[in-house]
């Protein structure tokens, strides 16, 4: 029997709430685990638990020379997506690990980022039933254009958390 997932618990939880509310204290709780996000305004738009939608606005902090996110800012919306993905899906006594990003820009960005990551059910179902394991999770990351100016591969690793 899986060890339940307090990241899973609180995620049900507030997505019984309206929208606006659930989108709120799922940013707010994202962003007091992971600093950096926090620091460039990374959003949680929503979350079925199998998937979840997160924006980055371009916010003048957050862009490069040309005026678009920057690239470092496209990288940790992916990596968010996928991390947060793959943190609401694994038993709670697994640690996620990122163990390769690969991205590949191919076309220029404008406005706002959005990154949409999901996960298989077969891929849920390894994740509960291996002790350790890998899987390469889905993301999409498209502009206000709906443009993908950028391809993303993320592999994430699951081990047992030590006590």
């Amino acid at each position: 029997m899986p060890q339940s997932n307090p990241l899973r618990a609180y995620a049900k939880k507030v997505n019984t709430y309206p929208a606006w509310l659930s989108r709120r204290l799922l940013t707010w709780m994202f962003r007091f685990k992971v600093k950096l996000t926090r620091t460039v305004s990374l959003e949680i738009l929503s979350t079925d638990l199998q998937s979840v939608t997160f924006r980055q606005k371009n916010y003048k902090k957050v862009q490069n020379h040309i005026g678009s996110v920057h690239a470092a800012g496209m990288a940790l919306l992916a990596e968010s997506a996928t991390g947060f993905v793959v943190g609401t899906n694994l038993p709670g006594d697994k640690l996620p690990l990122i163990k390769s990003m690969k991205l590949n820009y191919v076309k220029r960005a404008t406005g706002d980022m959005i990154a949409v990551a999901s996960l298989t059910d077969e891929q849920i179902q390894m994740m509960n039933t291996q002790d350790k394991g890998e899987v390469m999770v889905e993301v999409t990351v498209t502009d206000a254009a709906g443009i993908e100016p950028v391809t993303c591969e993320m592999l994430w690793a699951w081990v047992p958390k030590k006590r």
